[in-house]
């Protein structure tokens, strides 16, 4: 038995939520903390997925173009991020490393320069807290910037969490709550009727509602009456760095690449965005590509300690936008699922909207824009 598990496994359950990703686990502890009965299930650990190759940054204004709807969920779920994060380091009894301080993002040539006087306008306009930086004063507030820089914008709302230490911060407060976690466990169908069943390797489990939060693998899924949810894997290659010193102040962010600094030494620096379908592999163009590029941004990097590579396979929606709420054709059935590159930062939102969805009936406004039925009849 994995020692994720509780010993107290039953067939019936109020929720089956099929992966265990950082949606997945978000999910868990939401709806357990509302005194639901909760099944999680992945073929992986929790967080083996997309999640472990996340560098876990904090960052709606930069991800997101100026007042879109991607934009307006990002922010609405950093705000959220503090009180979710204290409730789940006080259920797990673990500390979550998270930093609020920033994130500067630098421009190296003049089209770069030209975009953040563009985003500087329009955070001004939208009331952000930020500040337009010359080379002086990036090279003053960030000294171990490369020398291309031309000028800075600094966002103070940003920040980064942990992702690893998230995710076991998630799965150990749910386990508080009695959630189950069954991972090795392949779902192979989820067929209707008044309680859904969720048909894995490991025997069928029936609730009243199942959430398919399987990330780029539930196109995979095979879900009775209902077409394939349309998510596609999109490949991102992230580099972990050991032995950083000195370390930058707060995220960098260039334009080919972003470095997220830790109290440890460590700096994470992502990621590639690569169209390969269902390939998990590391490769050695992605590699040089963001070693140079982080050179560039940082040139003291140079001397770090390449610790690892980390790969993830996002999932990408038709218009990158989360697919969330009730299938059309399958009322038992829940998406929450294409949160591509955004998933960390969005996990809070949406597991307290799905949650308040499935344990009373409320309908947030969030779940107009990411509904299924958008992208066909789900």
């Amino acid at each position: 038995m994995s020692s994720w598990q509780n010993t107290d496994i039953v067939k019936h359950t109020d929720v089956v939520i099929i992966g265990a990703g950082v949606i997945g686990c978000a999910l868990a502890y939401e709806m357990a903390q509302r005194g639901l009965r909760v099944r999680v299930c992945d073929r992986r650990a929790p967080g083996a997925g997309a999640s472990q190759a996340s560098a876990g940054v904090l960052a709606p204004y930069i991800e997101a173009e100026s007042r879109s709807t991607l934009e307006q969920l990002g922010v609405r779920s950093l705000e959220l991020f503090d009180e979710f994060l204290s409730r789940v380091v006080a259920d797990a009894q673990q500390d979550v490393p998270y930093v609020r301080d920033g994130t500067l993002e630098v421009a190296t040539d003049d089209s770069g320069l030209a975009g953040l006087e563009r985003s500087w306008r329009a955070l001004q306009e939208e009331g952000v807290e930020c500040e337009l930086l010359t080379t002086a004063q990036v090279r003053e507030v960030e000294p171990m910037i490369g020398p291309l820089v031309q000028a800075g914008l600094v966002v103070r709302p940003h920040g980064a969490v942990s992702v690893r230490e998230l995710v076991t911060a998630l799965v150990r407060a749910a386990l508080v709550r009695r959630a189950v976690f069954v991972d090795a466990c392949t779902v192979r169908r989820v067929r209707g009727g008044r309680d859904a069943e969720v048909e894995t390797d490991q025997g069928v489990f029936r609730a009243p509602t199942v959430i398919l939060a399987a990330g780029a693998w539930g196109g995979e899924l095979q879900l009775e009456r209902v077409p394939a949810v349309p998510v596609r894997p999109v490949r991102g290659q992230l580099l972990a760095l050991a032995h950083v010193s000195p370390l930058p102040q707060r995220v960098v962010w260039g334009r080919d690449c972003y470095c997220v600094p830790w109290s440890d030494g460590r700096v994470l620096v992502g990621a590639t965005v690569e169209d390969v379908g269902f390939d998990e592999h590391a490769t050695l163009g992605g590699v040089r590509h963001l070693a140079a590029a982080a050179s560039r941004l940082l040139p003291g990097l140079e001397q770090a300690v390449l610790e690892n590579v980390r790969v993830g396979l996002r999932p990408c929606s038709p218009d990158r936008l989360p697919i969330v709420g009730r299938s059309r054709r399958l009322p038992t059935l829940v998406y929450a699922t294409g949160h591509y590159r955004n998933g960390v930062l969005l996990a809070p939102l949406t597991a307290q909207v799905v949650a308040d969805f499935v344990s009373s009936g409320r309908e947030d406004p969030m779940l107009e824009v990411t509904c299924p039925a958008r992208l066909g009849d789900l």
